[in-house]
């Protein structure tokens, strides 16, 4: 189960790094217009010089120093959006109906995909151990309740400023195009536009490494598990060139992820294809399926008060049974436009 959960959280960040250097070329592209094999450069570029050496990090607690920039840089795109609704009007093809309801050509399939972008957007959990363990002090649970609701409520407000600001200002079905980076391609000249860009670009670049961690903590959790020995042993583990054999399977971890990361963006170009799938396929199941299992297997362990009709248990069965409908049919909905169909 350990094993399954990791993979799948590995899959999640997989999809989100590559996520973010497919931004980054996009970004690239609309700033500095140039074709795909400049675009592939330039990406590639990005994950030696700027990936790699964050990569290598054994802490990611340091990126809170930059959370705030991050944050601000997305409040700029969005008062860029807003500018762009100002100057060009509501997009003509935004009605009632298609505001409400989507095209008239949209199909279930298409509500499925945008489910999957909800789920991926909002899947953040792989996070949280690494975090909390780096913390100077203990946290209480009323500490990282507050943190919680205050992390949420500003990312809900941002997601939905820039659902309905681009939206009104881009349209829907054809109008709008793979991402909100290559909608601004008309006001590229804009300076503010420009800034605001880059912007985003450095505001997902900050985010890289808190996505890159855990793939690296997987794998050097399978290497550890093959050879028999666990993170303790680091210490009394045999030293080349100045650290452990543990540190340098680390090292090799992480510059692998990161690799594996750059070939990802390089071939699938599509941001919206990239965040469809993970959605679906990783992020359904830690978000919708680990919970309740876990609250499951852990209320199995009092044999003698556990009963599969308590409220508990029933809704537990009843959000995994949402889980497996939403990793299903989310992921084939997902392949679907992959596969041109």
């Amino acid at each position: 189960m350990a094993i399954v959960t990791g993979f799948m959280n590995a899959c999640v960040c997989l999809g989100s790094a590559a996520g973010y250097l497919i931004v980054c070329g996009q970004v690239f592209v609309v700033v500095f217009p140039t074709d795909d094999a400049t675009r592939n450069l330039f990406v590639v570029s990005v994950g030696i010089f700027v990936c790699c050496p964050m990569a290598l990090a054994r802490h990611v607690g340091f990126t809170r120093h930059l959370a705030a920039m991050t944050v601000g840089a997305l409040i700029l795109l969005v008062i860029v959006v807003a500018w762009y609704m100002g100057e060009h009007r509501i997009d003509e093809s935004v009605t009632t109906e298609s505001f409400l309801l989507g095209p008239g050509e949209a199909t279930f399939v298409a509500y499925m995909n945008s489910i999957n972008n909800m789920i991926f957007a909002y899947n953040n959990q792989f996070n949280v151990p690494q975090l909390t363990r780096e913390l100077t002090h203990e946290p209480s649970r009323d500490g990282m309740t507050k943190v919680a609701i205050l992390s949420t409520s500003v990312t809900f407000l941002l997601y939905a400023l820039v659902f309905l600001l681009s939206v009104l200002a881009f349209g829907v079905a054809e109008n709008q195009k793979d991402s909100l980076i290559l909608d601004l391609m008309p006001v590229r000249e804009e300076i503010h536009v420009r800034i605001s860009l880059m912007a985003v670009m450095f505001s997902v670049l900050t985010c890289f490494q808190l996505h890159i961690y855990p793939i690296q903590q997987f794998l050097a959790y399978l290497v550890r598990k093959a050879r028999g020995c666990s993170s303790d042993d680091e210490k009394a583990d045999v030293v080349y060139f100045g650290r452990s054999l543990t540190r340098w399977y680390d090292i090799f971890c992480a510059l692998g992820s990161v690799c594996l990361v750059v070939l990802i963006a390089v071939v699938i170009t599509s941001l919206r294809a990239m965040l469809d799938f993970i959605g679906a396929f990783g992020a359904a199941y830690i978000s919708f399926m680990v919970p309740p299992m876990w609250i499951i297997a852990l209320r199995r362990k009092d044999e003698k008060n556990f009963s599969w009709f308590s409220r508990e248990i029933l809704f537990s069965v009843s959000f995994l049974a949402l889980g497996l409908f939403l990793f299903v049919f989310g992921t084939y909905s997902a392949i679907l436009p992959i596969l041109g169909l």
